[in-house]
């Protein structure tokens, strides 16, 4: 469990990374390792992460010019989103922050500002 854990961990600080930078497809492929194997468990938390997934893929269309798509990508987002609220996992803190950065990444791309931390 402890190992897992790790590995969780370890793919969201890449996630993190890779979103901050401007590597969208690579923070897509920080999560997908953990998720692909395990994108058939109905959990709300391994759902969360395919909204992660999503997000980065939304990142990507924006940055390849390609807008219905990344919009679609987008609501695919926002379908997993509300799982956060109820979700009882380990790293629960964790996903709100990734949540937090989706969105202002969002709003910098999508409207260019990003919104205060508050």
């Amino acid at each position: 469990m402890a190992q897992e854990s790790a590995g969780i961990i370890e793919a969201f600080e890449a996630f993190v990374r890779s979103i901050d930078e401007g590597r969208y497809y690579d923070a897509h492929e920080d999560l997908e390792h953990l998720w692909f194997p395990r994108r058939f468990e109905q959990h709300d938390e391994i759902k969360l992460w395919k909204g992660f997934i999503n997000a980065a893929v939304c990142f990507e269309l924006i940055k390849r010019g390609r807008s219905e798509a990344s919009r679609r990508a987008w609501e695919t987002y926002l379908k997993y989103l509300p799982l956060l609220e109820t979700l009882v996992a380990p790293h629960k803190e964790l996903y709100g922050k990734i949540a937090v950065l989706i969105h202002n990444k969002h709003c910098l791309l999508c409207v260019g500002f990003a919104p205060s931390e508050t």
